[in-house]
């Protein structure tokens, strides 16, 4: 088996083919792997976009803007964090595995509480009911986070 020549930065080589210790003969781009981190973002964006237009179609122009905001504000949550690990501001959580437990069970609340918030800014839209107070609980989770970003010492 002939050897390509020097790597390029940032691309990868693919995993063992099979169980026979002979790579396999394709490269993975760093493009083509960058694109996988941006699908839920995208994702949740558009489907601002689809809620936002049926809620706009049936006169709640306000309403849709509200739940679009959210969205984004949602998809950019999810953008910013693709990647990043987590990091302690104080020694709240003490130190060590049951430290590193902790935060990763806090981390996991805000997450399903976030998740749960913009869920509802969507039922409670689509079924014509009052958002606001859904929406407003989203944006202190928002700020929230953005504020604890800001102090963790990386800028958003």
């Amino acid at each position: 088996m002939s050897v390509p020549g020097p790597v390029k930065t940032g691309a990868l080589r693919a995993p063992f083919a099979g169980g026979s210790g002979k790579m396999a003969g394709m490269w993975i781009a760093p493009e083509s792997r960058s694109l996988t981190r941006w699908i839920v973002p995208a994702i949740v964006l558009g489907a601002g976009g689809v809620v936002a237009v049926v809620m706009t179609t049936d006169g709640r122009i306000g309403t849709g803007l509200v739940a679009l905001a959210v969205l984004a504000g949602y998809a950019a949550a999810l953008a910013y964090r693709r990647n990043e690990p987590a990091l302690t501001i104080s020694e709240g959580f003490g130190s060590g595995h049951r430290a590193r437990a902790h935060l990763r069970a806090a981390a996991m609340t805000g997450d399903v509480v976030t998740g749960a918030l913009v869920a509802a800014v969507v039922v409670q839209g689509l079924r014509g009911a009052d958002i606001m107070p859904y929406a407003w609980l989203a944006a202190v989770a928002g700020g929230t986070y953005a504020v604890s970003a800001l102090a963790g010492g990386r800028s958003i």
